[in-house]
């Protein structure tokens, strides 16, 4: 159990920096200071108790980034009640559902979301607030909700005749053993679970961020990954509210257009992204540069390389605005050759491992001391790890985990508990990978998604599905077994052929000669048997991930 409490940690944390500006949103060009992040949280706490909300009730948030939102989460958790913070791209149904599941009693939403939802299929709602503006949205009958909105500010000034101050910061006294956060996964196999984070698991990926010194008081940073995802919410909230930094909330959809627009404008301390983001600047950007003929030229004469290279990482660097310390990726597998790429440029970027049951961090490791293709070290300290294989370091079993951030379980599913933390405590990720003896792991690919050859070889889909999509023409792919045989079903990048001219016609012989090419780069094991070109993008989670459960068969 960690010494250290988060509520304790934001009471210092607020009062220490009540002076500096704390959050900015990128859109309405508005910011605020610690001190009015604290009023703000107070005044909620104010409505909290005349509304009679009790430690451990459940309050559900669902909407994009925005002052309101990150007030809101703090608010609950000082308070000591439970976040529920719902990903905006859950249909409807899956929001109302989650809502109900997790028995919160008060919804907040944007206005633009509470139109596609129906208080009557949430039944314990007592009442829905606006993101927007925190005015009521409805309440049931017999509430008396809005009357406690509309006089929050004359009781706001009676709790505090002498107005409010670093002196007033008076949070929760709760143990760390107790449940913060509920984060529905927005997992690939179609059911979603209510992870139960406590304050141990926050405080955990907390501290550690606080003692790698990845935001520091003063420092900026720019919130463009989803603030209820696990991972966004750690590395741009919980740890920069804790040291006093700066954070610029964007607010909007993350084109890498927009996202490079608003870096520029910011200059963050440190980024923290997707792979898709630099995929993205990669393939759009880097690729074409680099192919051109006069510049593959260039670039097989060693001297001039070397000097190209650091070009184009300065370009990189640039047009993430240039201050920053590091790009740690995360949230699922960095594409190879994009990785390769960086390593060769000398782009300062690390690679961490996590998942939601964890809060999320697993393993990380500062950039210069990364090793290319890994998922960074085992967090020294605060978390264990195992592989179940008889050479953890060269033969690839399941990862378990231990330790800190490890969660409580998921909410009300004993049986799904029950599957992955077992009796030891030990944490089932269902990832498959291997380990070396400082702590480094590399990972794989899921179990569940490994297929096994008619010759006793692991298959990783994944990684062939790395390789496929750097292809031309390629937008996303999926690997799959069929008759024994692997088949890849491809989403073609249908802007790309416009460019070039190729017509539908034309396109399944182009996708034939992409398979040639393909199977001469991968294991004679991993041969691609056939390409199966789909009409539609592949079906997603809110996490952007392929559902692979419905194109199993």
């Amino acid at each position: 159990m960690m010494q250290e409490n988060i509520i304790k940690i934001y009471e210092k944390s607020f009062r220490e920096n009540w002076e500096l500006p704390v959050l900015t949103d990128y859109t309405e060009r508005k910011t605020i200071t610690y001190a009015q992040l604290s009023r703000d949280v107070a005044r909620i706490h104010v409505f909290f108790k005349h509304c009679n909300i009790k430690k451990g009730d459940k309050i559900a948030i669902i909407g994009k980034n925005n002052t309101n939102w990150v007030t809101l989460f703090v608010a609950t958790i000082t308070y000591g009640a439970i976040i529920v913070p719902i990903l905006q791209e859950f249909n409807p149904h899956d929001v109302q559902h989650i809502v109900n599941h997790s028995e919160a009693t008060l919804l907040f939403t944007s206005n633009r979301i509470w139109d596609s939802l129906e208080i009557e299929k949430m039944k314990n709602i007592r009442a829905a607030i606006s993101l927007d503006d925190m005015k009521l949205i409805a309440e049931r009958d017999g509430e008396n909700i809005r009357s406690s909105l509309r006089g929050l500010t004359r009781r706001f000034k009676a709790v505090y005749p002498k107005g409010f101050d670093q002196s007033c910061i008076k949070y929760a006294d709760l143990s760390n053993d107790k449940v913060l956060v509920i984060n529905y996964t927005s997992g690939t196999t179609g059911f979603s679970k209510g992870v139960m984070l406590t304050g141990n698991n926050l405080t955990g990926n907390t501290v550690f961020g606080i003692k790698s010194k990845l935001h520091f008081k003063g420092s900026k940073c720019l919130s463009f990954l989803p603030l209820a995802h696990a991972y966004g919410c750690a590395f741009d909230l919980l740890v920069p509210l804790a040291v006093g930094t700066h954070i610029t909330l964007l607010g909007k959809i993350p084109s890498p257009k927009i996202i490079i627009s608003a870096m520029a404008e910011v200059k963050p301390d440190l980024v923290i992204c997707v792979p898709l983001v630099l995929e993205k600047i990669y393939r759009k950007q880097i690729l074409p540069m680099i192919t051109k003929n006069v510049m593959r030229w260039a670039l097989a004469i060693p001297f001039l390389d070397a000097k190209i290279y650091t070009q184009i990482r300065k370009k990189l660097i640039d047009a993430f605005g240039g201050k920053f310390s590091q790009v740690i990726v995360g949230g699922a597998p960095l594409n190879a050759e994009v990785e390769d790429f960086l390593v060769k440029i000398k782009f300062p970027f690390t690679v961490g491992y996590g998942m939601t049951e964890c809060g999320p961090l697993i393993s990380y490791t500062y950039w210069s001391d990364f090793v290319p293709h890994s998922s960074g070290r085992i967090l020294k300290g605060y978390m264990e790890a195992k592989i179940l294989s008889d050479d953890p370091q060269t033969i690839p079993g399941e990862i378990c985990i231990k330790g800190e951030n490890v969660m409580k379980g998921y909410y009300k599913n004993e049986e799904a508990t029950a599957s992955v933390l077992d009796e030891d405590g030990w944490l089932h990720t269902g990832d498959m990978g291997t380990i070396t003896d400082d702590g480094t792991i590399s990972i794989r690919g899921r179990y569940k998604t490994m297929i096994l050859s008619a010759n006793g070889q692991n298959i990783y889909p994944e990684e062939i599905e790395s390789k496929l999509n750097n292809m031309p023409f390629v937008m996303e792919s999926l690997v799959v077994e069929r008759n024994s045989k692997l088949v890849a079903l491809v989403y073609p990048d249908l802007e790309m052929m416009d460019n070039v001219g190729i017509s539908s016609d034309q396109l399944p012989q182009t996708m034939e000669e992409i398979r040639l090419e393909l199977n001469k780069i991968v294991a004679p094991f991993e041969q691609i048997s056939k390409i199966q070109i789909i009409a539609n993008e592949f079906e997603k989670t809110p996490k952007r991930s392929i559902k692979r459960y419905l194109y199993n068969n």
